[in-house]
């Protein structure tokens, strides 16, 4: 009989096969921390943060920060660059960008909020927003419902934006056949996770917040994602989409009893 001694230690134990599901399990795992969760969906205003506004905006030390954020690097979701003493770190593309927001989506809605100051903020975000680098929450859905109603884009099986739509870009300045090629398809429909419906993403969806934001249609609130948009982009979104105010009544937010105004 074997006895303790002649007994494989752990050294001499055979260490279990990579299988297709492991890649999948470490990638789960960087986001099952609040933490964590918390910095990426943060991230997804598309800019790049300090870890001490992280470390701030999820209330831990800077230390713990900075722990989480080498964690989702070595996964990569995040990319990190230096500027000095200053580490920033943003998401590491639209595929990241895309992971995060389709798992939000699918988490459902956030819990009610507590106070009057995180209702606001709550209220602001799904009304208009950045999911990355392109428009969601109401203000978003309401332009591809627009897009799609005048055949600038078509629905199939995502989105894909139409002759129509390549003169219509056009007419803004710009060129969506002149994009830089790769991965990154040219319109993808996004779900978006306040109102359940999808958002137009891809190549186009973002040259359209650029635009947005560029030509003063939209600016931002604050640190967040949330947007506002001005007296100007009330009237191009008029005059090019036919949206008004009142345009984004059907979004789910109308359902409970939100304030619609952009």
């Amino acid at each position: 009989m074997m006895d303790a001694m002649d007994s494989p230690g752990p050294a001499h134990r055979t260490r279990r096969p990579e299988h297709p599901g492991s890649r999948l399990a470490r990638l789960a795992g960087l986001l099952a921390d609040d933490t964590r969760a918390q910095f990426c969906l943060a991230l997804l205003d598309g800019r790049a943060w300090t870890a001490g506004e992280l470390a701030r905006l999820a209330g831990v030390a800077p230390a713990t920060a900075s722990g989480h954020l080498d964690r989702l690097v070595a996964g990569g979701l995040l990319a990190e660059e230096r500027q000095g003493r200053h580490r920033y770190v943003r998401l590491a593309g639209p595929a990241a960008a895309r992971l995060v927001e389709e798992l939000a989506a699918h988490a459902g809605p956030p819990p009610a909020p507590r106070s009057l100051r995180t209702a606001s903020a709550s209220t602001a975000m799904a009304r208009a927003r950045t999911c990355y680098d392109h428009l969601a929450g109401r203000l978003g859905v309401a332009i591809a419902d627009a897009l799609l109603e005048r055949g600038l884009v078509r629905q199939d099986t995502g989105f894909a934006v139409t002759g129509d739509g390549l003169r219509w870009f056009g007419a803004l300045g710009i060129d969506l056949t002149a994009l830089p090629g790769g991965r990154r398809p040219v319109a993808r429909a996004c779900l978006d996770w306040t109102e359940r419906r999808p958002h137009l993403a891809g190549a186009a969806g973002a040259a359209l917040c650029r635009h947005a934001l560029d030509a003063g249609w939209c600016e931002r609130i604050g640190t967040q994602r949330a947007l506002r948009v001005t007296g100007e982009g009330r009237r191009a979104l008029r005059d090019l989409l036919g949206l008004d105010e009142a345009g984004l009544a059907g979004g789910a937010g109308a359902a409970r009893g939100e304030d619609h105004r952009w």
